[in-house]
């Protein structure tokens, strides 16, 4: 039986109701792209949470935001976290370069806010700018909460 990941992600939504980090995975990924960061968030970040920022995989930015790092695809994720659940099933017979990066911020006890993301290696020069719209969303995510607190509903329910 597989263990429940202890930490929950939960997809950043703006006042439109889109959720862009969602968007992103479904629509600006390669299908091993998706594979490498769905597996890797799972194995990785939803069940070590911002510990994952004392690996490789995570590093601080300040403020509250935290960056995943991912340069591994699927199979290297699998092989280290369980070399006996490696398998070769590759969905297109052939490596991908993997240079991708997911903005989070860590809430309550156990959610991960999932804010931004995008691919590094086709937009190397991006960074700067992908982190300051991760730093709006979270601000404008904490003011919500804010004010979802102040109007007495519970601030840790999504909407």
């Amino acid at each position: 039986m597989q263990r429940r990941p202890p930490f929950t992600l939960e997809f950043y939504e703006d006042e439109n109701g889109n959720e862009p980090v969602l968007q992103w995975l479904r629509s600006d990924l390669t299908a091993m792209q998706r594979r490498a960061i769905g597996l890797a968030m799972y194995e990785l970040l939803e069940h070590e949470g911002i510990d994952v920022c004392k690996t490789e995989f995570g590093k601080a930015l300040g403020e509250g935001l935290y960056e995943f790092r991912l340069r591994h695809d699927g199979e290297e994720i699998l092989a280290r976290k369980s070399p006996l659940r490696l398998r070769v099933d590759r969905i297109t017979g052939r490596s991908e370069r993997i240079l991708l990066r997911v903005f989070f911020h860590p809430h309550g006890d156990k959610m991960i806010l999932l804010l931004g993301g995008y691919d590094k290696r086709r937009f190397p020069k991006r960074q700067d700018k992908e982190i300051a719209v991760a730093r709006k969303r979270l601000g404008e995510w904490k003011r919500s909460q804010a004010s979802r607190a102040a109007q007495g509903e519970d601030p840790r329910r999504a909407t």
